[in-house]
């Protein structure tokens, strides 16, 4: 799908937005850094911006809170634990408590499986663990 490079640098720039917005500067900074520091990964991260933080999370029909959760399953369901981290920290600043995570987590045991719920829940308190220790 060949962008212009108005649309390009419009979509990048919204996705950069949403991203920071999602992310926080801290956390967006520190993957800049450390993951998205060569050309090779800098090209996924800039496809990335576009077509997930803009095309995707600034969809309209769903707010980005909701999508936070939903990522937050989909990672659990599908065993992506560096992800659902991602995830879990994402919706903790959109507003979902760490209660309420854990409950959508522990939802799945009934749909995928222990053993993935397990390593979510383990993943969520390891998560939880960092975030407060931040906090301060």
């Amino acid at each position: 799908f060949p962008y212009t490079t108005l649309f390009r640098s419009e979509a990048m720039q919204r996705g950069r937005e949403t991203r920071m917005k999602l992310m926080g500067e801290e956390m967006a900074g520190d993957m800049a850094a450390k993951v998205y520091d060569d050309p090779m990964m800098r090209k996924f991260g800039d496809y990335a911006i576009e077509a997930v933080f803009d095309g995707l999370w600034n969809r309209p029909g769903l707010d980005h809170k909701t999508r936070a959760l939903i990522c937050c399953i989909s990672d659990t369901a599908t065993g992506r634990w560096p992800e659902l981290a991602i995830h879990l920290q994402m919706a903790r600043r959109l507003g979902w408590t760490e209660d309420e995570l854990s409950e959508a987590i522990m939802h799945l045991a009934g749909y995928v499986g222990l053993p993935l719920v397990r390593e979510g829940m383990i993943t969520a308190r390891e998560t939880f663990e960092k975030m407060r220790e931040a906090e301060g």
